[in-house]
């Protein structure tokens, strides 16, 4: 029987009405997308339309994921939420902090041993709040959610961008940073743009050589890194039939290459077979009986460019294996086409390492088909020419896929099995390369490939492909071979072909496994301890940020006036500092160094208005905090960009920011800033950015009024004694209000919790 079956038969159970509801407000036939999204309104039963791209609304999502990297911070929040259990069902799953060197024993027990205190913390937090908690080595977040967890027609957030690999089971599953995750456990509604919808009409059917991969690698050329941007990607056709799940899901997973919000499939046979093959035929036999609302409606499929935003349409029949590369994943080569393109650009032609497995493509199936291609190397006497590794998606997969051989097929040709983690795929690859200043090529079955991503070296170029051509070429050990019509000379001289690849969609013995990995979370958690060490430089129990005082803010000081773009990574930075996840002193260390004083066009030195010398911007706001006194962050357009990380907003709560006064907002910014009871104001009139001064001190008024629509004041005190005055705007409503007055959306959780 499935995880939360009893959750999944409420979730049916009010599906058909919903639907019709939705309709009828809507006033047309609706998509898949629509009906999945208007069955899952925080408000119940839909009663009015939203209009795409444009109308914020409140959703209650099924269930939450996350990954051992972001769920640190995002359940150390949770637990400032006062709740005895998560309020959805939740999991977490140990993917990330994985790296990958020598193989799959060796580097797990590394890994357990490195981040020993990160897995327990997570362990015994799960195992208090009635969480899921998969160990280390149980898998890839993705893949196992889409053995255990996924179902058609229910709606997921998940701590990772990848996410939306669930949509391989008709699911509407989108990445979230883990602000928004804690709310959803924590009950809060999420709030999302309704999204612009994107279709793709599937027809013919792959053969040969071509995979479920390269229908993504071709609609990545199509739309580029941006064009799926605020949008739902929703396939289907008869070609989308022909699939297997596990096919549609590699789509849907690299869904996040094109921006795409999530990308999905309607149900069918397909979709059946796999949770029956996963043990999960009550969740089958469920679908079943609401089949019909599974799937966009009829006239939707009979005229689809009346109901979608856009449409796109690809002949299956007539796709070629693509290889997308290098440096961004929507630079798409046909295989016939590849080989000139590399010679052309001077791309290295030798080939150094293949690469397969991931999140992206770690199925029974895609091992079975490069399985195939390695068991030829064997028969015709080849031997790979490049570095070759597997990386299983979970541990029902390498379980069953050592038990039936597969494993040994790859190692036979010179493979290297690592962990079921994420590895190289996410950069945690210690590489063994003789110059890593040597330009050179790798080709992977992942879904990224930006500089520097899987190795960390600015020098390598590196191919996405399906696990089956990277395989070939890995045996090749060149760029320039095109296994549909190259021969190879194999160790007798002979001049050898590849035959097509031949996949097996779903073990015939069955998944088999010893130990998947899984922890269930205690029946009565109150008595569990969650561990955290006091002097741990990884991992710190939060205290709640304190409420407002209940006056105006007078006497700040100015902190830094950041000029032009400052992204999230320029507030937070991410690598080496993501060690410190869960340790927000820590990570508050990289507060807004990467952004530029508009003073001294440099970054991490501003004015200390105490002592008058310039300091690193961490270490002058803990000046200021040391003397009680807070501080305004001035900022630019579009201030908070990228990624919707909490950190960025968390780190200048705790160290004492009051506000954050900029031309405009990133709207994720914006509400994660209103999330940590922080003040996200902009300037009425943007020229009066132009106003600051370096040693102002600056006054907030009008907080003991503060309503929604109403602007607040701003009052910049300059050093030569003269006064600037001005309106500055807002956008709280009034449950974000109490946000601010409560000292944080948690706060007032907690409060409502213990009331």
């Amino acid at each position: 029987m499935a995880f939360d079956f009893d959750m999944i038969q409420r979730v049916y159970a009010g599906f058909g009405e919903r639907v019709e509801a939705a309709r009828r407000v809507v006033g047309r036939p609706l998509t898949l997308s629509e009906k999945i999204l208007y069955t899952h309104l925080t408000a119940g039963t839909p009663t009015q339309a939203f209009e795409r791209g444009k109308t914020y609304v409140d959703f209650a999502p099924d269930r939450v994921a996350m990954q051992d990297a972001t769920a640190q911070m995002a359940l150390l929040q949770f637990m400032q939420a006062g709740r005895a259990t998560v309020a959805v069902p939740s999991t977490v799953h140990c993917d990330h902090l994985i790296q990958a060197e020598v193989g799959a024993d060796q580097d797990l027990d590394v890994a357990k041993n490195k981040n020993k205190e990160v897995y327990d913390f997570l362990s015994s937090v799960s195992n208090k709040y009635g969480i899921g908690f998969w160990k280390p080595g149980a898998g890839i977040i993705h893949q196992v959610v889409l053995e255990n967890y996924a179902f058609p027609g229910g709606m997921m957030i998940g701590t990772d961008s990848h996410t939306p690999n669930a949509g391989g089971l008709g699911m509407i599953a989108i990445g979230v940073g883990g602000a928004d995750a804690c709310d959803v456990m924590a009950g809060l509604p999420w709030e999302l743009k309704m999204p612009k919808l994107i279709g793709v009409k599937l027809t013919g059917k792959l053969s040969g050589w071509a995979a479920p991969k390269d229908v993504i690698l071709r609609v990545a050329g199509i739309l580029t890194v941006k064009g799926g941007t605020g949008c739902i990607v929703e396939y289907f056709g008869e070609g989308a039939e022909s699939m297997s799940a596990t096919g549609k899901a590699t789509i849907c997973n690299m869904g996040a290459e094109i921006g795409a919000t999530t990308s999905i499939f309607a149900y069918d046979e397909s979709m059946a077979n796999y949770l029956r093959a996963t043990s999960r035929a009550d969740i089958a036999d469920a679908a079943n009986a609401v089949r019909q609302h599974l799937r966009s409606d009829d006239e939707v499929y009979a005229d689809s460019a009346q109901y979608f935003d856009q449409l796109i349409e690809i002949n299956l029949s007539e796709l070629e294996p693509h290889i997308n590369g290098p440096y961004t994943p929507d630079l798409a080569w046909p295989l016939s086409n590849f080989a000139k393109a590399v010679k052309e650009n001077g791309w290295p032609e030798k080939l150094d390492v293949g690469l397969i497995g991931s999140c992206t493509n770690s199925s029974y199936e895609d091992l079975t088909r490069s399985a195939s291609i390695a068991a030829q190397a064997t028969e015709k006497n080849l031997k790979t020419k490049s570095e070759f590794t597997v990386t299983p998606g979970s541990e029902l997969v390498r379980f069953t896929a050592e038990r039936d051989g597969l494993l040994q097929t790859f190692e036979g040709i010179g493979g290297v099995v690592l962990a079921n983690a994420c590895g190289p795929c996410i950069g945690q690859w210690a590489r063994h390369i003789d110059d890593p200043n040597r330009k050179n090529s790798i080709i992977t079955s992942f879904n990224r490939n930006f500089a520097k991503r899987n190795d960390g070296l600015a020098s390598t170029h590196a191919f996405v492909a399906s696990p089956e051509i990277v395989t070939a070429f890995a045996i090749a050990g060149s760029l320039t071979f095109n296994p549909m019509t190259d021969k190879l000379v194999n160790e007798n001289g002979e001049e050898v072909m590849l035959d097509e690849p031949q996949g097996i969609e779903q073990p015939p013995r069955g998944y088999d496994v010893e130990d998947a990995g899984y922890q269930a979370p205690a029946e009565d958690g109150s008595q569990v301890q969650v561990k955290v060490s006091p002097t741990s430089d990884r991992l710190q129990l939060l205290d709640a940020f304190p409420a407002w005082e209940g006056t105006d803010l007078k006497g700040l000081k100015l902190l830094i006036k950041a000029k032009g773009k400052c992204t999230t990574d320029h507030i937070s930075m991410a690598g080496p500092w993501l060690k410190y996840r869960g340790h927000l002193d820590n990570i508050s260390n990289n507060m807004l160094i990467g952004a530029v004083n508009y003073y001294n066009e440099k970054t991490n030195t501003v004015k200390n208005q105490l002592t008058g010398e310039y300091g690193e911007v961490p270490a002058v706001q803990r000046a200021y905090k040391a003397a009680g006194i807070g501080s305004v962050v001035v900022g630019d357009e579009n201030y908070g960009e990228g990624s919707s990380r909490e950190h960025a907003a968390m780190e200048p709560r705790h160290l004492g920011v009051r506000a954050i006064l900029v031309r405009s907002f990133a709207r994720i910014h914006e509400t994660n800033l209103k999330k940590q009871g922080m003040l996200g104001l902009t300037f009425a009139n943007p020229a009066d950015y132009d106003k600051v001064q370096e040693d102002d001190k600056i006054d907030i008024l009008g907080l003991t009024e503060f309503a929604p629509g109403k602007p607040l004041t701003v009052v910049l005190n300059h050093a030569d004694g003269s006064i600037d005055e001005f309106p500055v705007n807002h956008t709280y409503n009034q449950g974000q209000i109490e946000w601010f007055k409560a000292g944080s959306a948690l706060n007032l959780i907690k409060m409502r919790v213990n009331a």
